[in-house]
Order: C-alpha cells, then structure tokens, then sequence
C-alpha cells in the first residue's frame, strides 16, 4: 500500500510515521514544508493544480493528512487548518489516483459538553474558539468532498512528545523547575478541568486502522474517561518522585492561572492573571468511543500513568 503523509514531523505526525514504517506492507512517502520531508510543499500556500501533479505522479492509495496548527490567530489557524485541507480535497478531487483521505480531526470541534456526558459523534458542533472553529470548517470540507475519507477527530492527545506549551507538558515542566530548585512547595492553577486524555501511540495505531478500513465520516478517538488535570498532577508528581506539596491556587471554575506549575518564590503574594484553558471545551470533555471499537477495531492500550511517566521523562532530561 502506498501512502502519502502530510505533517511527518508534527507531533502527531512522528508517531503515524513510526506505525507505518513498522508496516512491510506499507511504502510511505513523506510531503511537508520541512527539508527532512521527501517532498517540501506548503498545503497553505500551495496551489491544488502542484499538489495534483504530485498526486498522479506517486499514485498513493491512502493519503493521512496530519499537518495542522494549534496556536496563532485566526487568520494563522484558518490558513493552516482550514485553507489547507481546502487544498488536499481539491488535489484529490482532480487527481486520478483515487486515494482514499484520513484527516486527524479534534475533539475541540465540539466545544464544551454537559459534565458527566459522553460525546458522541452525532454530537452538534459548538466549538468555543478559532482553534476548534477552523478544525471544524476542514471537516465541513472533508465531509462534502465526495472523497472516500474518514475524519478521526482525536481528543487530548498525551505521552512522549508532548508540546511543552500543552497543560501536560507545564506540569512536568513545572514540577522539573520545583525539584531543581528544591522547592517543597509547587502552587498549581486550573486543575478542575477534566479532559479525556489517548496516548500518540493509540492514535497512531487508529490512523493506520483507519487507512486499512473503509470507515467513513467522523470517527472519535479517546480513552473514553474524562481526568481531572489535578489527578494527572498528582500521577506526575508521583512518577517524577516529587516529595514536595501540590498546592492549588483557589480560582474560579473554567479559566486557568497565568501558569500552570508556578514554584513558590518569596513576596509571591498576588494571584495570578486567569486565562481560558486552551482548546475551548470548558470544564469537561470525555469521548464517546464506540464508534471507533465498532467500525475500525481500535481500542485504546496505553494508559494514563505510562503516558505521564514518558512525558516525565523527556521534561527530566532538561534538569
């Protein structure tokens, strides 16, 4: 099976390519904007016409589209995340290779849900931010291609590799800070938020699941557990072999403090500034998960605990 991979180098992107370069079956050609990929191309910039040449010159079977951004404005997210997939529909739409799309959707196209609820994807799509927004609009896109594809919308995505700026990768980055300096005391903020965290391993496995199958539409992919943040905290500090105090800084429900982990310093006295947690889901996101049981096979391996400890890990080998 040949397959094209968009965004090898993203996070995400890494672990979809060691999957499938662990597949003999699979010949994988890597596109993206980096000069390790075997073909550079800017699916924001780039025309459809260029990308449509490529396309009937390899012939894949599978094109996997993890390429995407998680921070900037509006205008950045759209170009990336909407006007992009905009260009891969298009390409595959005029190419004769008949390549059946995977495309790594998010959970935050959902925005938030009712706590204790589970969502499934039947769900109405409320995201709550340009983030969420511009994810939804590419699988609006995708959806009405006509294309074979499948939209694996992921939730939180954990374990190695994760983004120092995510709310996992400033607590690990805040608890290395605490033990290097010796703190016994780590003041933490935003920790009622619950979110349902999947290892990148899982997911990889679901992308190549979902290249294998002939699954259509829109696929959830998570643990199906929401966790409290401040569970993962004391699961972090755990396997970190912290012997300080967690402390958590009292504040309203939803909006985290300015940082996350923030070790105690002397005449620290004033609060931080709240800012909204990141993907705009609010205070609860928990998947509904049988879809990608039912249709793909797929169940999640890896828990919570390993993901963390991995996470732990990488941010150890900064001290």
């Amino acid at each position: 099976m040949r397959v094209l991979l968009i965004g090898a180098n993203g996070y995400l992107g890494r672990f979809v390519a060691d999957r499938l370069l662990a597949d003999p079956a699979v010949q994988l050609t890597a596109l993206g904007r980096g000069d390790d990929a075997d073909v550079r191309f800017d699916l924001a910039s780039g025309s459809p016409g260029a990308l449509t040449r490529f396309l009937d010159a390899v012939h894949p079977g599978v094109v996997i589209n993890c390429a995407g951004a998680t921070r900037g404005g509006a205008r950045e997210l759209t170009r990336h995340n909407t006007v992009a997939v905009a260009t891969v529909c298009e390409a595959l739409r005029r190419s004769g290779c008949g390549a059946r799309l995977v495309q790594i959707g998010c959970g935050a196209e959902y925005g938030p849900s009712q706590p204790g609820s589970s969502t499934a994807e039947d769900a109405v799509p409320r995201p709550g931010g340009p983030y969420g927004v511009s994810k939804l609009a590419a699988t609006e896109l995708v959806l009405g291609s006509g294309l074979d594809a499948v939209v694996l919308r992921v939730f939180s995505p954990a374990g190695p590799g994760t983004p120092a700026g995510s709310p996992l990768g400033r607590l690990a980055e805040a608890l290395r800070r605490a033990m290097q300096s010796g703190d016994g005391e780590l003041k933490l903020g935003g920790l009622g938020v619950q979110r349902d965290f999947i290892d990148v391993r899982d997911v990889a496995r679901a992308v190549h699941a979902a290249s294998l199958s002939a699954a259509q539409g829109v696929i959830n992919i998570g643990s199906g557990r929401a966790v409290r943040l401040r569970d993962a905290a004391a699961v972090l500090a755990r396997v970190a072999g912290y012997g300080g105090t967690l402390h958590e800084l009292d504040g309203p429900p939803g909006p985290m403090r300015a940082s996350i982990g923030h070790p105690r310093t002397e005449g620290d006295h004033g609060a931080p500034v709240a800012y909204p947690y990141p993907d705009g889901c609010g205070s609860w996101q928990q998947a509904d998960v049988r879809t990608a049981r039912d249709r793909l096979g797929w169940r999640p391996r890896i828990n919570l605990e390993e993901s963390l400890a991995d996470i732990w890990m990488e941010a150890a080998c900064r001290i």
